[in-house]
């Protein structure tokens, strides 16, 4: 057998008295005899706890890891005062109370908002000008329609049957900015007349408004200038414009509308059972 060098020898001798790291790592005697008792909060359904000693060495946890999975397997009885079904009882939104809540809130205030909407609905529907209130045409009087613009315009029966088909095209405000005109026409008082005109130039004449009318840039400029004092006659070329484009554009097609032969067709039907 070979025999070591002076130097091996003594490496081997300064190495041998050290201690090895690893027997640090082992437990002191008596360690295996030693169990700590853990004490776990297990929550069950009815809110109760239960406490299990937990042995963390070899087989005994294996044993404690078993009888954690029978607990949270075994169904509790719900309480008195519980709801039955569901492992997560009354409070399903319990993962996420800020959002829930919040959820409310937004279904409160829309339920709100739905609930005042129709009367500020009918609030602005009553801005607007109504049908106005006429007795039912004749035939004859209906049949007269046909021979001109100005006759249909000059009666209120005329004014509303023209209004609902203008209403099919879209094209309503026209007919109600010719009649806030009229209106506007029939006022004296110098406080009034400022406060309809300013009302019928939000409504009709500025941009912003969804029931603007199509108006050319000189009579737009013109009313611009004139609402610092406003007159009975500071919409008159407006209204011009605006009863030129219904007599070129939509009065025919009113003539040739289903709208209006029906109206015909019944009237002349009632004349006949009369």
């Amino acid at each position: 057998m070979p025999r070591l060098s002076q130097d091996n020898q003594e490496c081997l001798q300064k190495h041998s008295s050290r201690p090895s790291m690893w027997m640090h790592s082992l437990p002191p005697p008596g360690a295996a005899e030693h169990h700590t008792s853990l004490h776990q909060m297990v929550k069950n359904e009815g809110g109760t706890t239960a406490m299990h000693d937990v042995k963390p060495m070899g087989s005994e946890r294996m044993e404690m890891r078993k009888r954690q999975m029978a607990a949270s397997a075994k169904p509790s009885s719900p309480g008195p005062g519980q709801p039955r079904g569901g492992s997560r009882g009354s409070n399903a939104c319990c993962f996420c109370w800020c959002c829930c809540c919040s959820c409310s809130c937004f279904t409160v205030r829309s339920q709100e908002e739905q609930r005042l909407r129709p009367a500020s609905y009918e609030l602005r529907r009553a801005d607007l000008p109504t049908c106005e209130e006429s007795p039912s045409p004749t035939l004859e009087e209906a049949s007269a329609w046909a021979r001109s613009f100005e006759q249909l315009m000059l009666t209120a029966a005329g004014r509303n049957a023209f209004r609902e088909f203008l209403r099919t095209e879209f094209s309503e405000e026209n007919l109600l900015f010719w009649m806030a005109c009229e209106e506007l026409k029939k006022e004296a008082n110098k406080t009034i007349i400022e406060e309809k005109a300013r009302i019928i130039y939000e409504d009709y004449i500025s941009i912003l408004s969804p029931k603007e009318v199509s108006l050319d840039s000189r009579v737009r400029e013109l009313i611009d200038r004139n609402m610092a004092e406003p007159s009975p006659h500071i919409f008159d070329d407006a209204q011009l414009q605006i009863y030129t484009l219904m007599h070129r554009d939509s009065y025919p097609r009113f003539l040739s509308s289903t709208l209006y032969k029906d109206l015909l067709r019944a009237l002349s039907e009632r004349s006949v059972e009369a």
